[in-house]
Parts: C-alpha cells; sequence; structure tokens
C-alpha cells in the first residue's frame, strides 16, 4: 500500500520592492519531499523543502533572477534546497483547488500569450514574467518518471482550461510548473505512472483544471 502524506498549503508573504508591495506564495513541506520543476531556483528534480512563487512588477529588467529569489528566500529564512518560481502576476489572486488530495495552486498572467509551436525564430534572451504558474502536491510517493509524468499531466490541464476559458493558446513563453510529493521510503513503495487516467494523475489533472481556470477569472 502506498503511504499518503498530508500536504503543506501556502502562505502568503508581502514585501515592499520597486516601489510596490508585492506578494509571494510559500509552501513548507520540509525534510522529506521531492520535487520536479522547470523553475529558474531548483529546477529539476530532487529533495526540496520548500516552493517560493514569488511577484514582481510589471516590466522586471533584473537579468539575475535565481539571484533574485534566492535573496527573497534567505529573506524569508527559508534554508535548505528549494524551488523558486517568478510571476508578474498578483499572487494574491491564486486559483487554488483540490481533487481527492491532489492539491494545485495556479497564479496566471496571460498578457503575452501564443502557442506552443508558432512558426518563428526563437527569442535569445529570458523573456519577462508574465507567466502562469502551477504548483501541484500530490501525497503519495512517486517516481522519477512519475513526476516527469505529472508535469505533462499538468500541462495538459492547463491548455484544457485556457481553451475552456476561451483563450486561443497554449500558455505563455514563461510558464513555469513545480509538482511536490513525498520521497519514497528505502524500499517502499511509489507510484509509477501519473498520466491523465491513474489514479494521481486523474486528481491532479482535475485539480489543476479548476485552480487555472480560477486563477484565468
Amino acid at each position: 500500500m502506498t503511504v499518503v502524506r498530508e500536504r503543506a498549503l501556502p502562505e502568503l508573504l508581502e514585501r515592499d520592492e520597486d516601489g510596490q508591495r508585492l506578494g509571494a506564495l510559500l509552501w513548507r513541506p520540509g525534510p522529506g519531499w521531492r520535487a520536479v520543476s522547470s523553475a529558474v531556483l531548483g529546477g529539476g528534480l530532487g529533495e526540496r523543502h520548500w516552493v517560493m512563487n514569488a511577484q514582481v512588477a510589471h516590466g522586471y529588467t533584473r537579468t539575475d533572477p535565481e539571484a533574485h529569489l534566492a535573496a527573497l528566500a534567505r529573506r524569508a529564512g527559508l534554508d535548505g534546497p528549494g524551488v523558486g518560481l517568478m510571476t508578474a502576476a498578483e499572487v494574491a489572486r491564486r486559483g487554488a483547488a483540490r481533487d481527492g488530495g491532489a492539491d494545485a495552486v495556479a497564479t496566471a498572467g496571460i498578457e503575452v500569450r501564443g502557442w506552443a509551436a508558432a512558426p518563428g525564430p526563437a527569442v535569445p534572451a529570458p523573456q519577462p514574467p508574465g507567466t502562469i504558474n502551477i504548483v501541484v502536491t500530490v501525497p503519495a510517493p512517486l517516481t522519477d518518471a512519475a513526476l516527469v509524468n505529472a508535469v505533462a499531466t499538468a500541462t495538459e490541464a492547463k491548455v484544457q482550461a485556457l481553451l475552456d476559458a476561451g483563450h486561443d493558446c497554449s500558455g505563455t513563453p514563461t510558464d513555469a510548473v513545480c509538482v511536490l510529493a513525498p520521497a519514497p521510503r528505502p524500499g517502499g513503495p511509489a507510484e509509477a505512472f501519473a498520466g491523465p487516467r491513474s489514479l494521481w494523475g486523474a486528481r491532479l489533472a482535475r485539480a489543476v483544471h479548476r485552480a487555472v481556470g480560477a486563477a484565468l477569472r
């Protein structure tokens, strides 16, 4: 039997920066959790103790977002490995949903949006943050392959939410996703699949679909 652990809900932090009052969502699951993420700070796959989705000002021009996020983490008193995401969307207006224990929180800024396979040259420099950011917590251990599968499932659910909301696009150029799950115990079980018809993938997909839809509204 797979051991299911309860998730941590995000806190809302606020700070003054660039003459504005800006927010950040912070998850503190602590040791014993793994994440897979496309985030600028702490991206990839591995043990992660915290996740921060930090709001920045529109027109953000800094070229060191990883260092900026690391400084915000230190300011919040965080230590250990973590994940830092960035968005120009107002994080206080997040969308959140839960399905069968899978939790999803989304922030959505879609001023610059389009289709992933649109023709045209690549942009050589990093894009300014607008961004749909999605953080998902699955309370059951997942294998490495299932974590990667969960990212694909969350992305499919995001696109479905955009289409359902009447947006002719698959996302923005700077979308990011993070999936958190407990680390398997040594020799213990872990879910091998997280596709949209698997147990946890289906729950994750429904939670992401509703969370993104709420954030878009």
